[in-house]
């Protein structure tokens, strides 16, 4: 299944039906009064979190969602039959934008969370409804209202406690796959990733995190270069951010430097993604004695300000991968 994290679609709510204007005519009874009915309601369409989806691909070829009319009113008093409600479903993680003014409608991020999108038109009143003492034959009748008309951006936004970031090839994938259930796609080219990927990391028997690998940036991704700053979306609602650092070159200024390009380009996207706690996790020591280590260490910490909580891990040897799962979760829900 293709993974779509953006759809744009029109949302169109049934229109009322119109009330009906009709006099009893029967044998016997040639003047018997006005009876016609009331039309029926314009149906609603509804959005509904479903945990059974995990991308909007359903929504790449059909943009256009309209829910049934509500019928006229008939004659002998007999009402127009309601608009069925139509019901979309989206993942949960999907955010609900106005797409006219940019307004957030709703973050969806409870299973069968249900909000109603757009309301079905009122119905039409008949002429029965104007009958008084002083008008005994009204020809009166009112037409159904327009149901609500809304374009909704949907952009769904994975749901994780943590996120991975950092260049292509540092070893983001590699640690997800080490850690959790998730198996991702790895290669020694770069973008190798190229859409996100969900890995739940259980600590013990009972205990269990979400982390999210989403796809290596480059300098000028904000720009649109490589794939871009389209996925950072997904680490929004993380509460915690690893920058993985290939601490394995020789070079320590192009260390230094793939460091400040993460920063910037997080900074220039959001700066409330930016703020989030941010640990760097150097990996591959595995290829690097421990002078080597301590000593890139620091030459890198003194050129990183604020400085940050640094872990050193080898993602392919699970060396130090047990004491950050640990202390991301012991983070996560016990500070």
């Amino acid at each position: 299944m293709k993974f779509i994290d953006e759809a744009i679609i029109n949302i169109k709510a049934g229109n009322g039906g119109d009330g009906c204007t009709s006099f009893r005519r029967e044998k016997y009874i040639p003047k018997g009064g006005p009876n016609g009915g009331d039309g029926g309601d314009g149906g609603n369409i509804w959005l509904i979190a479903s945990k059974n989806l995990n991308t909007l691909v359903d929504y790449r070829f059909k943009k256009i969602f309209h829910a049934m009319n509500g019928e006229n009113g008939k004659p002998k008093n007999c009402s127009g039959k309601k608009g069925l409600d139509l019901i979309l479903s989206v993942p949960i993680g999907t955010r609900l934008i106005n797409n006219d003014t940019d307004e957030i409608i709703l973050d969806m991020i409870i299973e069968k969370e249900k909000i109603l999108i757009a309301k079905g038109g009122w119905h039409g009143l008949g002429n029965t409804r104007f009958k008084s003492s002083t008008n005994r034959t009204p020809k009166k009748n009112t037409k159904g209202k327009k149901g609500e008309q809304i374009n909704v951006k949907l952009e769904l936004i994975l749901l994780a406690d943590v996120g991975t970031l950092g260049l292509p090839n540092a070893g983001k994938s590699t640690l997800i796959t080490k850690i959790s259930s998730a198996k991702p796609k790895i290669a020694d080219y770069p973008f190798t990733t190229i859409i996100p990927t969900l890995g739940v990391v259980k600590i013990g028997e009972k205990n269990s995190f979400v982390i999210a690998d989403i796809p290596g940036l480059i300098a000028g991704a904000s720009q649109g270069i490589g794939l871009g700053i389209q996925f950072l979306k997904h680490l929004e609602r993380c509460k915690i951010l690893l920058h993985i650092i290939d601490i394995s070159s020789n070079d320590i200024k192009l260390i230094i430097n793939d460091i400040r390009i993460i920063i910037t380009e997080i900074k220039q996207y959001n700066m409330q993604l930016y703020q989030k706690p941010r640990w760097l996790v150097f990996n591959k020591i595995d290829l690097l004695n421990i002078e080597q280590i301590k000593s890139k260490i620091n030459k890198i910490l003194k050129n990183i300000i604020p400085k940050p909580k640094v872990y050193l891990i080898s993602s392919l040897k699970k060396i130090g991968t047990d004491k950050l799962c640990s202390d991301i979760f012991n983070f996560l829900y016990n500070s």
